[in-house]
């Protein structure tokens, strides 16, 4: 399990692949940690450079005293893949992973050569929202809310049909820090990533799921239409977290867009 020391925080990281491949790097989403990708990383073979990552506060990272703006996530990423080499990669960002990676593309553009967006957009919820989220779990634990975020991450036949896999993801979001949830539920609270969606310059792919509770349709479309080079996909039968209920056709999209878009790039 490696870790490092990345902004005075120690982030806790996953790589795979030869280090002269192409490389994709992932962000994971708020409530989660890099574990999701799991099923997506065996699916895309032995040939490409995968980075993987928790975000502070998730997973295994550090989790400093919340809020946390979305430069810190993105000051975080900067920093892992400028240590471990890693320039022009496609970036697969969920969610709040999605807004660190269309930040960072805007950023360091040397960093990214293209996006995959996954149940994301340029601006999700509204505050009010964000606030009531934030004091529920100050004062009843993310307990409190997991059932709610459940049926939001997953179609009602996931649910229905595999209850050890959705008591697993539960654990997994219930035994994060509360510090690492309500600072990244600040992150999103803040973020507005409208002016930088139209002003990204490189091959994007927006993806998401029919049935995705969080980020529906309507909003990843409406994400799409303000990117200039991006596609749009709507994948059937799934909710917000493609990578646990669609690994295959994930994979299988992510392995396409390269293959259209990058093939020619030896650094993806």
């Amino acid at each position: 399990m490696p870790f490092g020391q990345f902004n005075d925080l120690v982030l806790h990281y996953e790589e795979n692949g030869p280090a002269g491949a192409p490389a994709i790097v992932f962000a994971n989403s708020l409530g989660t940690d890099l574990r999701i990708w799991d099923g997506v990383v065996a699916r895309l073979g032995s040939a490409l450079r995968l980075l993987r990552y928790d975000l502070r506060g998730h997973g295994l990272s550090e989790a400093p005293p919340s809020p946390y703006a979305l430069d810190d996530h993105v000051g975080d990423l900067t920093v892992l893949m400028d240590s471990r080499g890693i320039k022009n990669a496609l970036l697969v960002g969920l969610s709040v992973g999605g807004m660190i990676a269309m930040a960072l593309a805007n950023r360091r553009a040397d960093l990214v050569r293209a996006l995959a967006l996954c149940d994301t957009a340029h601006q999700i919820g509204t505050r009010e929202m964000w606030d009531a989220r934030i004091a529920a779990v100050r004062q009843g634990g993310i307990a409190s809310i997991a059932d709610a975020v459940l049926q939001r991450w997953f179609t009602a036949e996931f649910r229905a049909a595999r209850p050890a896999e959705l008591a697993g993801y539960r654990n997994m979001l219930t035994r994060m820090p509360v510090e690492g949830y309500v600072g990244t539920c600040a992150t999103v609270r803040d973020a507005n990533l409208t002016d930088i969606a139209g002003k990204l310059a490189l091959p994007v792919l927006c993806l998401v799921g029919d049935e995705d509770g969080a980020t529906p349709p309507g909003l990843v479309e409406d994400m799409a239409r303000r990117i200039p080079n991006s596609s749009l996909h709507v994948i059937e039968s799934c909710g917000h977290i493609p990578c646990l209920e669609k690994p295959d056709e994930l994979a299988q999209l992510i392995l396409a867009f390269i293959s259209k878009h990058l093939k020619e790039n030896s650094h993806v």
